[in-house]
This record gives structure tokens, sequence and C-alpha cells, in this order.
């Protein structure tokens, strides 16, 4: 799972860090990306995408890559936002954000499938999480603050079960829409019935 942030580290890199994104697809509620940096001899201890996660392994690790990281930064990009100006544009600006509010420079990003121009060396490849212990702890972060938005969300909108499908456009969330409408928080600009 190391073998990429290895690579980069004996090529003289110090500070690798990895930026994914959690609701790209959803039909509601926000799209998060994160982006995270580990100090250079970080013993991996994030092995798995995300969602092969439960849900108690995924709070456990969000709390374990908080406390290890040398710099973390998670951006919040609502609804409106991404009807407003298109999710791959609210996704640039969300990983720009994230950028700009960590703690340190990072000179080099690996990026989950994500193209963005910027202005350190960068690699943006499918399944990054897969190969990257730091873009797969940036997933987490990222996961782990959605579904806590989406859960908030559910107990402002007891009609959906925004706690179960997370806003993804499930069979019972068509379902949920059909018989109660849309929230606030429902993207506009996405197929929603």
């Amino acid at each position: 799972m190391d073998s990429l942030e290895k690579q980069l580290f004996n090529y003289g890199y110090r500070y690798v860090a990895g930026i994914d994104e959690a609701g790209r697809g959803p039909i509601a509620g926000p799209l998060v990306v994160a982006a995270v940096v580990f100090k250079t001899n970080q013993k991996p201890f994030v092995y798995n995408d995300s969602k092969k996660l439960s849900e108690k392994e995924r709070f456990n690790l969000y709390q374990e890559i908080v406390e290890n990281a040398l710099s973390y930064s998670i951006a919040v990009i609502d609804n409106e936002k991404i009807d407003t100006v298109g999710i791959s544009e609210a996704l640039k600006e969300g990983v720009y954000e994230v950028i700009r509010n960590l703690q340190l420079e990072p000179d080099f990003f690996i990026l989950d499938h994500i193209n963005v121009d910027l202005k350190s060396e960068s690699i943006s490849i499918s399944k990054a999480d897969e190969v990257s212990h730091t873009v797969a702890a940036a997933s987490i972060l990222a996961k782990v603050t959605r579904d806590q938005i989406m859960l908030k969300f559910s107990n402002e909108y007891p009609n959906f079960s925004f706690d179960k499908h997370k806003g993804y456009g499930t069979k019972q969330h068509y379902e949920e829409i059909k018989k109660y409408g849309i929230t606030p928080i429902h993207r506009k600009s996405y197929r929603l019935f």
C-alpha cells in the first residue's frame, strides 16, 4: 500500500498530500473534499478504500488520521454551489480550498482521479486510495465528514432516509422525492425524478 509514497520520498519529496472526495454522485447533500499530509516515516495504517470499511472502522480510523497527520484539511461544498457552477468546478474549488487550508505546503500531491491544475507536482490516478495510504486517509476523512452531515440532515428532514442512502439516487430515495417533493439540500441540476 505504501509503495507510491515510498517512491516519492526516495525521489526527495518531503511533504506528500493525498486528496480525495466524497459525494460526487449523490442527488442531495454536499460534496466533501479532504487533504492529508503524514510525516515521511509514517507507518501506513489505512489499507482500504473508505467504502470497503464499516462505519465504526471508518470512525476509528478518522480519529487516528487526525491524531497522526502533520496537517489535514476538509472542505464542504453545498448543493447550491454545485448547482451554480457544476460538479466538476465545485470539485476543483474544493481541492483549492483544502490545499489553501493545510498548515504546510506540500511538494507533491496524489489525487484520486481528480483533474486540476496545481502549482506543485502532482499525479491523478484512478483508485489512488488503493495504492496510496495518504489518499486512503483523505478518503476516510471526506466520507466520515459527509456521512455525519447526512445524518444531521436525516433529523432535519425526517421524511427522507438520508442516514441510509446518504443522498444517493436509490430506489427508496426517488420514492421519497415522489411522495414528499424535494428538500433545500437536493441538487436541482441533477435528475431528481
